[in-house]
């Protein structure tokens, strides 16, 4: 499942997932795009161990809802690494309040970055993509809640299920240009976001409840988008790749949640 000679670009990179998505293509040879949004330091350290591992990697700071700077990303990691082959869309951001307690801005916010931002970056790249003829890969990082609504997110539930359809749409269109989108859907994820959550004692105890007996973990994920993105896929588009233990086989008994490393 070599990548070598491929140009990665995961938003969403400086932590979480999003982190462990950008190692792991790394290691399987691409060079890559590391985007952030505030979390300029923690970027720079994913940046730095992806260059310590031999390969390119620049750093870019973007918000994805707005597209003007969704362009500029681009256009800085194609000028400075070459065209994108691999497209991972992982920025999100969740104040996780459930229904009464939501205000309608954190609504908004979730939704220009998880929806918004996702067809931003999945619809500027794939542009390029069409008119290079790059037979690209793109990967969608989704969440079961995008069909379980997890309590207490009612932005983040609302922001996924959108992105997930999103995602899904641009499958069934981009196919046909010879560019796979498929979506991981990650299970409970142990990641620093997961942590101003819950205590470490919690979500160790969690964890050993899952038919795995553990929470995943980044490189995980990471594995999985190596996968998709991969010649070894190269028949799988339109799929959603699930990531998480076997927890989804127990039904709703399952109450845990996952962060992506978000935006920041």
């Amino acid at each position: 499942m070599s990548l070598s000679g491929k140009v990665a670009l995961v938003t969403g990179a400086a932590r979480g997932i999003g982190r462990g998505v950008a190692l792991a293509l790394a290691k399987a040879g691409a060079d890559v795009c590391v985007n952030y949004r505030t979390s300029g330091p923690a970027g720079a350290e994913v940046a730095g161990a992806i260059q310590a591992l031999g390969h390119r990697a620049i750093l870019v700071q973007a918000d994805v809802s707005e597209r003007a700077a969704v362009e500029r990303m681009v256009a800085q990691c194609t000028t400075e690494l070459g065209p994108v082959d691999i497209l991972v869309a992982n920025a999100v951001t969740s104040v996780r309040q459930n229904l009464l307690a939501t205000r309608e801005d954190d609504l908004r916010r979730a939704i220009d970055v998880g929806i918004v931002g996702v067809f931003h970056v999945l619809q500027v790249v794939a542009r390029q993509m069409v008119e290079r003829e790059t037979k690209g890969s793109i990967i969608y990082i989704s969440s079961p809640h995008a069909r379980l609504p997890f309590k207490g997110a009612i932005d983040y539930n609302t922001a996924k299920a959108g992105g997930h359809m999103l995602a899904l749409s641009a499958a069934n269109e981009l196919m046909w240009h010879g560019i796979r989108v498929n979506l991981i859907e990650p299970g409970w994820t142990d990641t620093p976001g997961e942590r101003t959550w819950y205590p470490d004692e919690s979500l160790y105890r969690e964890g050993k409840k899952l038919p795995l007996g553990r929470l995943g973990s980044p490189e995980d994920i990471g594995h999985a988008a190596v996968y998709l993105a991969s010649d070894a896929a190269a028949y799988v588009a339109g799929s959603v790749l699930t990531v998480d233990g076997g927890a989804f086989v127990q039904g709703p008994a399952w109450s845990g949640g996952e962060s992506h490393g978000e935006e920041k």
